[in-house]
């Protein structure tokens, strides 16, 4: 479709197909840059946080620690936190949890920055189609009304097809809004499960101590 096209287009569906198309560039670039931000944080990535989490559970904590120290994953980073506050001596265990649960909290909430945005396309965009098509069915009975005993039915039905594209296009919009919302809270939901797992086992690993000790008998 030329340039031309595409604006005629988006005139016969009239403001609220370009309200629509408007939406759609907002979806695709939220979904883009939700993408890279993911990818980024390491969503997809738990092979060296699940490494330093063996070692510490091995006793090797000095190795764990220093795998996890320049890492800026989720995972990484809440581990890196449950390690650090589990060997702080004046820090009570249920403090170092507390602790703990606050950095992946803050974490998790970051990582949902632009979801509330693709949830509310996904909702606003056939409304806004439906809407669209209601304005134009009430024109093009409108413009029949006018016509009196000279109507031509292939007006109406040519008003009433161009109203029903804003419906139709509010629904591609807000199809694939949806599946990437699902998308997103599919993977912060995998890896809010890997922090919870990763903190727990950091928390009940034997100390060090109980490792040398029982590694000389």
């Amino acid at each position: 479709m030329t340039l031309s096209g595409l604006e005629q287009f988006l005139q016969r569906g009239g403001p609220a197909l370009w309200v629509i198309a408007g939406l759609s560039v907002l979806t695709l670039t939220i979904i883009l840059w939700k993408a890279w931000r993911l990818a980024r944080a390491g969503a997809w990535t738990s092979a060296a946080t699940e490494r330093a989490v063996r070692c510490w559970c091995d006793g090797q904590r000095d190795q764990a620690t220093a795998l996890l120290a320049p890492r800026r994953s989720l995972r990484a980073q809440v581990a890196y936190a449950a390690m650090r506050s589990s060997t702080d001596s004046a820090m009570p265990e249920s403090a170092a949890r507390e602790e703990t649960t606050r950095v992946a909290r803050q974490l998790l909430h970051q990582s949902r920055t632009g979801l509330r945005a693709l949830e509310l396309i996904a909702v606003i965009a056939p409304l806004i189609g439906l809407l669209g098509t209601v304005l134009g069915m009430i024109e093009a009975f409108q413009a029949l009304q006018d016509s009196g005993s000279q109507a031509d039915p292939t007006v109406l039905a040519g008003g009433i097809w161009e109203a029903l594209l804003t419906t139709a296009a509010g629904m591609c919009v807000a199809i694939p809004a949806s599946v990437a919302l699902a998308w997103f809270e599919s993977v912060i939901e995998t890896v809010q499960a890997d922090m919870e797992d990763a903190a727990t086992r950091i928390f009940t690993a034997p100390d060090s101590a109980t490792h040398t000790s029982l590694a000389s008998t």
